[in-house]
């Protein structure tokens, strides 16, 4: 998630995930309809001129002082809560959206193939809505949109963090001038992951210029560990 303008890939770590070792019994549908939506979105973003874009951002992306006025102003308004939603489906470049979606892909088929495909996107809206919650809490003054699909994606990751411990990773590491595959436990990549989150997050409490959001991906992820042990599962699990 990222405070438009900037790129933000899903994480903006040094390592990316090619694969798990999880196949998904179940066709993720909720996942590819998500994936081909946002996808969609991005391309009529790129469609816009600027002028056009800037006002779609304004709208549709997150301003925490903007959303916390409206709710000061009328609460009862449910035209205010709509950015917490649709913030998710925009992106601020190619290098958001990829690193987003691939997450997306990577981790998400067994998260829906554990919840069920409805559940699945209850699942990945709220906790999208929690995420934008947590960076309003932690930003409130702040004038300037949040957009991206991360703080969601946080969720999906905190769900198989917790769903499958023994899952592996397939990871593409830069190694000096070489890069190299490794498979590592998942529990250590998306547990390091996280902790990058809550340090850079920290970190942009004492700095300003940052246009990262990243208390979503913190309040995205610890809503994911917490909310898949309310959700009901799918009965063959």
């Amino acid at each position: 998630m990222t405070k438009n303008p900037g790129p933000d890939v899903a994480g903006g770590d040094s390592v990316i995930p090619i694969r798990d070792n999880i196949r998904s019994r179940s066709v993720p549908i909720t996942g590819y309809i998500l994936i081909i939506g946002t996808a969609i979105v991005f391309i009529k973003e790129l469609m816009l001129e600027d002028r056009l874009l800037n006002q779609a951002v304004a709208t549709y992306g997150l301003v925490p002082a903007a959303f916390l006025a409206g709710l000061e102003r009328n609460a009862a308004d449910i035209a205010v809560y709509l950015p917490l939603i649709t913030n998710l489906f925009l992106h601020g470049g190619w290098l958001h959206i990829i690193g987003n979606l691939w997450y997306l892909k990577i981790f998400g088929d067994n998260v829906e193939d554990y919840l069920g495909h409805g559940r699945f996107l209850l699942f990945y809206l709220l906790c999208g809505v929690i995420a934008n919650l947590v960076q309003v809490f932690v930003d409130p003054a702040s004038t300037v949109p949040t957009i991206g699909a991360s703080g969601a994606i946080s969720g999906v990751l905190g769900a198989y963090f917790i769903s499958f411990p023994l899952a592996k990773v397939s990871t593409l590491i830069p190694i000096f001038f070489f890069v190299t595959v490794i498979e590592i436990p998942a529990m250590l990549f998306l547990g390091l992951w996280f902790f990058l989150q809550l340090q850079s997050g920290t970190a942009s409490l004492y700095m300003t210029g940052t246009n990262v959001a990243w208390w979503a991906h913190v309040g995205g992820f610890a809503a994911g560990v917490i909310l898949i042990k309310l959700f009901p599962r799918r009965n063959r699990y």
